[in-house]
């Protein structure tokens, strides 16, 4: 009898998880496509001429030369230094500093890059200007990269210009307060329908954990929320319980605890789900960055640069940092996450979080990472080790 009913609640979950999958994926075989194509067509990609050859330029190069199909083509280099070679094995230079307005004019570029490792009297500023005034945009290296990958390179911000720069509070959710409580009041509605609507496929998630493996249907650890506040956080339990009390908190040191359901959970994600009624609490909001375990709070303050500023937001169930980089499991990924954490708090927008609400169901969807993710954990931010303080003006 007991293999019977086993049996049953297993059937009766794959049954439910597959139909809701089945929805999910008509609802983005339908959406993904048609938002994905509204979001890049931009129309013929803008001409770039960066000004430079050190790093700063290796990397903006490098950045347009890893998204053949994005908005920016290459024009070239314009530089003084190594003539005749090529910049990051691939761009040629097209002439020299005091060529520079006779190459704007063949050229036309749509977009300037300042990236000069060494600029002290040798930027040709009346060149620039005239080429402003003429609608071209001129914007630094570190801008177009941290907009063009998504991230910033928080080696090489300076805390001057965190202090007296409104840069960071410059994202929709933290500039005004009417837009915080519109915000927060629509991510409540979302997250109680939510639990309405998933009420039956929460019953059964619950009902084959406790057929699955002994001990308790939720795991309920304390997590760093907004402005440091700890709160509970709720999700579906994954693992058995540890015999150690001061265990690791990273994925791959726990990798044997997970349980057989436990694993289907966490390929959909599906044991984030309680995370709704952190949401209608006022604790999350549904895009974020995701809230830390109190335990690991230290360690990241003293080794992550600007970690506090993860707290000037409320942490989600989704966010940029996981639609474009996933879990971390040691303190460099983390690190690698706070890059895109940044950026998000940054330039937080509801266009932006559109955006990886979409990403998000289509990483559930076909259980993969995006294109970006796998770009960045192969090669290495060589941008982000540039540091300001290597660049004079």
């Amino acid at each position: 009898m007991m293999l019977t009913a086993v049996m049953w609640q297993w059937d009766a979950f794959q049954s439910v998880r597959w139909s809701a999958l089945a929805v999910l994926f008509s609802s983005g075989v339908l959406v993904t496509p048609l938002v994905a194509f509204l979001w890049r067509r931009q129309g013929s990609p803008e001409g770039v001429l960066i000004l430079g050859t050190g790093v700063l330029a290796a990397t903006a190069i490098e950045e347009i030369e890893a998204r053949p199909d994005g908005p920016f083509q290459l024009i070239g280099v314009v530089d003084d230094s190594l003539d005749g070679r090529r910049v990051s094995g691939v761009t040629p230079l097209v002439g020299r500093l005091n060529q520079f307005s006779a190459i704007v004019a063949a050229t036309r570029p749509a977009r300037i890059v300042v990236a000069m490792d060494d600029r002290r009297g040798r930027l040709p500023e009346s060149a620039l200007l005239e080429s402003r005034l003429r609608g071209v945009i001129v914007e630094e290296s570190f801008d177009f990269c941290e907009r063009l990958s998504g991230k910033l390179a928080i080696e090489s911000l300076r805390p001057s210009s965190l202090i007296l720069s409104n840069e960071f509070r410059q994202a929709d959710f933290t500039r005004s307060p009417v837009r915080q409580a519109v915000r927060s009041a629509i991510c409540r509605l979302c997250a109680a329908t939510g639990i309405a609507l998933g009420s039956p496929l929460l019953g059964l998630i619950a009902a084959a954990i406790k057929v699955d493996s002994e001990g308790p249907v939720f795991f309920v650890q304390d997590r760093v929320g907004r402005g440091g506040i700890p709160f509970k956080l709720l999700k579906f339990r994954t693992m058995r319980e540890s015999k150690d009390a001061r265990g690791s908190e990273w994925v791959s040191d726990n990798s044997d605890r997970i349980t057989r359901v436990g694993k289907w959970l966490r390929r959909f994600r599906l044991d984030e789900l309680p995370q709704l009624l952190n949401v209608v609490r006022g604790e999350m909001d549904i895009v974020g960055p995701r809230p830390h375990p109190v335990s690991n709070q230290r360690l990241f303050l003293d080794n992550i640069p600007y970690y506090g500023f993860r707290s000037m937001v409320r942490p989600g169930i989704t966010g940029w940092a996981q639609v474009r980089y996933g879990y971390a499991n040691n303190l460099e990924e983390e690190t690698e996450k706070m890059r895109y954490d940044l950026y998000y708090i940054k330039y937080g927008s509801l266009r932006l979080d559109c955006r990886i609400v979409v990403e998000t169901f289509a990483l559930l969807l076909f259980n993969a990472r995006s294109h970006e993710e796998a770009r960045s954990r192969v090669r290495k931010d060589r941008w982000s080790n540039a540091r300001l303080g290597t660049v004079s003006s």
